[in-house]
């Protein structure tokens, strides 16, 4: 690639830390390393005491101008690190990088803000430190305030603010420095909805003649802004290549290593799916089903192992020890059809005698909005199962699939004592199995209804 034509170049970067067992060894190699520079041929092996991590091992990547590229890769990969070296605030231990244009980045909460000074006083000091002018920081001061539209808090010390207030300031200074690259990584997972739609507007118009590297959990995101996708995996370059085939690619590695680490094999599971042999309910076996699920617009879903270590509360009077999506006939379910019959199905063990138990599920999206969901309350309401200590109750409940926009979502579920309107909760688990939906046929709205029919008639 041409140097005229390039924005950023990463040369065999490396970065490595020491890692002391313990606090005593990393004084003693400080000492040592000084009694070293002063006194000539004073040699003593503190390196010991030391052993190296290397958080990024001869990373070479070029991005050109005007290129959106995305890095992936899991908790730990080394992305934040290799995106500091970029932005110059944090040296390699090996290698070069070379930058072309003014880079604006927004890498944590915070950062480049003082938290004593107010909102307005740290625009003046972030976009100083982006190389804006004072009178041109001036000129664009409105502007920036209407873009992170936080109101009076402009004039109030940072160190107030939420950190969905940090996001939208630092955005607004960001949107408003004419950077020649933008590096984001992460930050806009904490912002509001309408402000991260706000951001992928600007996003969407910076990509026409800038150069954006996007870091990001959400590969849904990933595939809809980048060309190209840098997939990092244990600080080294696993893969670089288009954002579809390379986040393809990093989800099936992940759900592969998730399914084995739960004992299910995924691959066959997946294959089954995508050639068209799982089973379709065929009570809602129609004309437009065939059309759907035979096409690239059917609605796969990817179902996880139920998260024992989510977070959850209660009384402690029962214990949810299951939760999960099986068939009609008790199987697991890994991969679900939108418009498959399945059943949610819940088991808990009671701890203490219930007298009305209730145990019902919900289902959300990524962003926690519920979705649909239901519980036992009516089914038992005539017959209430009362229940000694030690009792294994399993609730079910069985429906067809809603056809689910592509997106992550998950299944909390909870057991209670009581009715409806008083009760107890004793168990509440959030996010207990998360459920990722691929590919599907709705067009709009949160989910999509297993249509029977769709009709157009002419006269």
């Amino acid at each position: 690639m041409s140097s005229d034509n390039l924005a950023i170049r990463v040369n065999h970067v490396g970065k490595s830390y020491s890692i002391y067992d313990r606090p005593q060894d990393r004084l003693k190699r400080a000492i040592f390393y000084r009694l070293g520079l002063l006194l000539p041929g004073f040699n003593v092996r503190a390196e010991a005491a030391a052993t190296e991590f290397h958080a990024l091992k001869d990373v070479s990547l070029d991005i050109a101008r005007g290129q959106t590229v995305g890095v992936i890769g899991r908790n730990g990969s080394g992305k934040s690190t290799l995106l500091q070296i970029i932005c110059g605030t944090l040296a390699p231990s090996a290698g070069d990088v070379q930058v072309h244009g003014r880079v604006a980045a927004l890498l944590e909460l915070g950062a480049g803000f003082n938290p004593e000074f107010t909102g307005r006083e740290n625009v003046y000091l972030n976009a100083t430190l982006l190389g804006l002018k004072r009178k041109q920081i001036d000129e664009r001061l409105e502007a920036i305030f209407e873009f992170a539209d936080i109101g009076a808090f402009i004039d109030q010390p940072v160190k107030k603010y939420s950190s969905g207030m940090y996001v939208r300031l630092a955005f607004a200074v960001l949107a408003h420095v004419d950077a020649d690259v933008l590096i984001i990584d992460e930050a806009l997972a904490v912002g509001d909805a309408f402000f991260t739609q706000k951001c992928m507007r600007f996003l969407r118009t910076f990509m026409k003649t800038g150069t954006v590297l996007f870091v990001s959990h959400d590969t849904n995101a990933v595939i809809n802004l980048c060309e190209r996708v840098v997939w990092l995996d244990k600080g080294s370059v696993r893969a670089v290549g288009p954002a579809k085939d390379i986040c393809e690619q990093y989800l099936e590695a992940y759900y592969q290593a998730q399914h084995e680490a739960s004992g299910a094999a995924v691959s066959g599971q997946r294959n089954a799916v995508l050639s068209g042999s799982v089973k379709v309910d065929q009570h809602y076996h129609d004309q437009r089903s065939d059309l759907i699920n035979g096409s690239a617009y059917r609605n796969d879903i990817e179902v996880f192992t139920f998260q024992e270590d989510a977070n959850s509360f209660g009384l402690g009077g029962a214990k949810i020890t299951h939760v999960g999506l099986v068939d009609d006939e008790g199987r697991r379910l890994t991969w679900v059809v939108g418009g498959e019959s399945v059943c949610v199905e819940v088991r808990v063990k009671t701890l203490q005698p219930l007298a009305r138990p209730i145990i019902g599920f919900l289902a959300r999206d990524r962003l926690g909005q519920n979705l649909f969901g239901e519980n036992t309350y009516i089914t038992t309401q005539l017959t209430p199962m009362h229940t000694i200590a030690g009792t294994t109750l399993t609730a079910r409940f069985r429906f067809h699939m809603p056809r689910m926009p592509v997106g992550d979502y998950s299944i909390t579920a909870a057991v209670a004592d009581g009715t409806q309107d008083e009760h107890v909760v004793h168990h509440w688990v959030h996010d207990a199995i998360i459920f990722k939906s691929h590919s599907t046929s709705v067009s709009t709205g949160l989910l999509g209804l297993p249509m029977r029919s769709v009709e157009l008639e002419s006269e």
